[in-house]
């Protein structure tokens, strides 16, 4: 490959980039209205405007981006994360105009994507699902029957959702009656299909994830865990690997599943299996995504290697640059997301950043995506960078990420940074052995 389209914007547009010239490989940037000056647009080789500020009308153009690309006679195109990076009809027109995808094949995308396919597919290979449908929902009475069946409280889904969308917490019967068809339209709105099914909520779960990575030999690896049990919104804020409090038993249990997962679908690329955990290290398939995450600097730095690389070293039909023995770990990485919003509410707080300097500590990793006189807007993900602090042990990583934090200086909107330390500061998070409702008890204390 000689020539990179890189579908996507801020943050990650950048760290592909940042690869891709290390690789001697040329860059194609592309950018709506709202984003004409930001940094990732003036990193790449050539940058192109596509449209309006609202995504629609900008990076979920497919038909742009396609023209762009054959305009531009790119080799591949790196769908980064969100967006259209897990649209199984956007990989297959990138096939079709005879441009490598940099990601898995669409039809994995397609049949990962389908939330009920699956666990159809896992239950198959013999990987732990979370008790609920196998099949989509026919009737609000088949729920009702399943959920009296597996107990209350549940989670009904959306068969294409994700991202916390098309989700709705059940605590018992008459919620589930209100939300059903709510959540079956909502569904079609967003995803295209009415399909819905239910899960058992799994309260005080951790949310553990798996990196894996194929290529189109079948050749399978993992690169260990990361744990991501803190959400806001069902939507990650801090990321850590290793999993503090995880037993090596477990851990190894879980490799072996992410891996057959991968295998049942002959998968090939960057992809992550997702698991939940519960307090007796019960483990369950959550779900799998088919994209690089954006949490994969802390796997970077915890195994010393590029995954942005190696994806593109799989896309143009390369074998995996090492064996399973041959990936080793050492030390431990956090991932501090900074998002321009308000600590209390976390919505979003738009505006100009007058001011931002980043904690002077030695050895962090800051993946920005803004930089100081930029204009967050209201039109996307509010996320302004991932700071990746790296220790030798996880009590000299959390100290760093801290004092890291402390030093940091943003002003002209709100962000999260107050609420990340006070996440540092909790001792259930300290002491490792926090869950997903973490924030929740923080949000009730505070």
């Amino acid at each position: 490959m000689q020539k990179i389209l890189i579908a996507n914007r801020g943050e990650i547009a950048l760290r592909i980039i940042k690869t891709c010239k290390q690789m001697g490989i040329e860059t194609v940037a592309v950018y709506s209205d709202a984003d004409s000056s930001m940094p990732y647009v003036k990193e790449a080789d050539f940058s192109f405007r596509i449209g309006e500020a609202p995504v629609n009308k900008s990076y979920l153009n497919m038909d742009e981006i396609i023209k762009i690309a054959l305009d531009e006679r790119v080799d591949g195109i790196h769908p980064g994360y969100g967006l259209l990076s897990e649209n199984y009809r956007f990989a297959n027109m990138v096939r079709n105009n005879g441009i490598k995808f940099i990601g898995p094949s669409p039809e994995t995308i397609e049949s990962m994507g389908d939330k009920i396919k699956a666990r159809m597919v896992m239950k198959k290979a013999n990987v732990p699902i979370v008790p609920g449908s196998i099949n989509g929902l026919k009737n609000l009475q088949e729920a009702q029957e399943l959920a009296n069946q597996i107990g209350y409280p549940i989670m009904l889904k959306a068969s294409g959702g994700g991202g916390g969308i098309g989700m709705v917490r059940c605590e018992n019967e008459q919620a589930l009656n209100q939300h059903y068809e709510s959540t079956r339209k909502r569904s079609k709105a967003y995803f295209g299909s009415e399909d819905v099914f239910i899960e058992k909520c799994i309260d005080d779960a951790r949310h553990i994830e798996v990196q894996i990575f194929g290529d189109q030999y079948g050749e399978v690896v993992h690169l260990f865990e990361r744990n991501c049990s803190v959400q806001r919104r069902n939507q990650k804020v801090i990321e850590e690997a290793q999993s503090p409090q995880l037993s090596k038993e477990t851990q190894e249990k879980m490799y072996a599943a992410a891996i057959s997962a991968a295998r049942a679908i002959g998968y090939e690329n960057a992809g992550t299996v997702e698991f939940i955990v519960d307090q007796n290290e019960n483990f369950y398939f959550l779900e799998m995504n088919t994209r690089l995450q954006v949490e994969h600097p802390i796997t970077e730095m915890l195994t010393n290697l590029d995954l942005v690389q190696w994806q593109i070293l799989v896309a143009r039909g390369e074998k995996l640059p090492l064996s399973q023995k041959e990936i080793t770990k050492q030390g431990h990485a956090i991932e501090l997301r900074i998002y321009a919003e308000d600590p209390n509410t976390f919505y979003p707080s738009p505006g100009l950043i007058s001011k931002l300097s980043w904690g002077d500590v030695e050895e962090v990793r800051i993946d920005e995506g803004y930089c100081e006189g930029i204009q967050v807007t209201p039109f996307y993900d509010p996320m302004i960078a991932k700071c990746v602090i790296f220790e030798r042990n996880r009590d000299a990583c959390l100290n760093k990420a801290k004092e890291f934090l402390e030093k940091t200086t943003i002003e002209g909107i709100k962000t999260n940074i107050p609420y990340l330390i006070k996440v540092l500061k909790n001792k259930q998070f300290k002491n490792g052995d926090y869950t997903t409702n973490l924030v929740n008890k923080l949000m009730v204390e505070s």
